[in-house]
């Protein structure tokens, strides 16, 4: 923020305020070529003045004291940079609920939330009590979160290889107070999942990314996001490939398999559920883009 002044004694206190602050950072970001400037913007400002996003509508001919500015003005450098505003305000918003997140989990996106609604729907119609679910690559735990939060009769398995990220999970859990029907396990996949335990539905948003393709990744995404969680191998299907063959020995008859994937990996997925006894491929489910997002398989009773 080189333009604007570093001190008061450049331009005095009132000439500053919280709404000329927001509209000179929107064009800023603008320039950076940030793809929500006036969003970002609010949100950082939000977050520096330790106020409701709201609250800053009625605030806009209140002066910014150089405190605030100087707060304000070092978030928005570091955004300028790269880093994601989730990240520098410690949290993000998924299907309607506010998660911490950290640099130890990914963003959670809103593509994910299809996961979320297709999970509602089946679980409409299974009839076990309770009712077990299983997140596999949990993250910072929204998935996890929303159906324990949801389906007050489940009982949720949250796995991941990260204890850093298992911890994000659990305070997301004991935020929403949903923890003592989630149970954190630190593993690869089922590796470290009891055996005898069998689920209704699994679900996953698996590294997916072709190792070619993250240089190609966004600079918010590639330069700070835990490419542990996006790195899915030469084909992008490293880790589905084993998701798949365990999940298929992990779900009751009837029980199903969904799967976040990216386009590039679209039909690799759908062929390894082909090729895996018990599973039934079902029709893979499209996003707002209409780009293929969720695979879907079926146990075969």
């Amino acid at each position: 923020m080189s333009d604007e002044p570093e001190s008061s004694e450049t331009v005095s206190e009132p000439s500053w305020t919280i709404g000329r602050l927001l509209n000179w950072t929107t064009e800023f970001l603008t320039e950076k070529g940030i793809d929500s400037p006036r969003l970002e913007a609010e949100v950082l400002l939000a977050h520096a003045r330790s106020c409701q996003r709201i609250e800053l509508y009625a605030a806009f001919e209140e002066a910014a004291e150089e405190p605030l500015r100087e707060r304000f003005r070092s978030l928005v450098k570091e955004r300028a940079a790269g880093k994601p505003v989730a990240y520098l305000v410690g949290q993000r918003e998924f299907y309607s609920l506010s998660f911490q997140v950290t640099p130890d989990v990914l963003i959670p996106r809103p593509e994910t939330e299809q996961l979320v609604l297709r999970s509602l729907d089946i679980a409409k119609g299974i009839e076990a009590d309770p009712l077990r679910i299983a997140d596999i690559g949990t993250g910072s735990g929204v998935l996890a979160v929303c159906l324990a939060k949801y389906l007050p009769e489940a009982r949720v398995t949250a796995a991941d290889v990260s204890p850093a990220a298992l911890e994000v999970a659990r305070k997301n859990a004991e935020r929403h107070e949903v923890n003592t029907r989630i149970r954190f396990v630190e593993s690869d996949l089922f590796g470290q999942v009891p055996a005898e335990v069998k689920y209704e539905i699994i679900v996953s948003n698996p590294p997916y990314v072709k190792t070619s393709e993250l240089a190609e990744l966004a600079i918010d995404v590639r330069g700070y996001e835990p490419a542990l969680a996006l790195d899915g191998g030469e084909q992008g299907v490293d880790v589905i490939s084993r998701l798949v063959a365990q999940a298929a020995e992990r779900l009751n008859p009837g029980g199903w398999l969904l799967m976040e994937i990216g386009p590039s990996t679209v039909e690799d997925t759908e062929q390894l559920v082909r090729d895996t006894p018990g599973l039934e491929l079902k029709p893979t489910l499209t996003d707002d883009a209409d780009l293929p997002r969720i695979v879907q398989a079926q146990r075969q009773s």
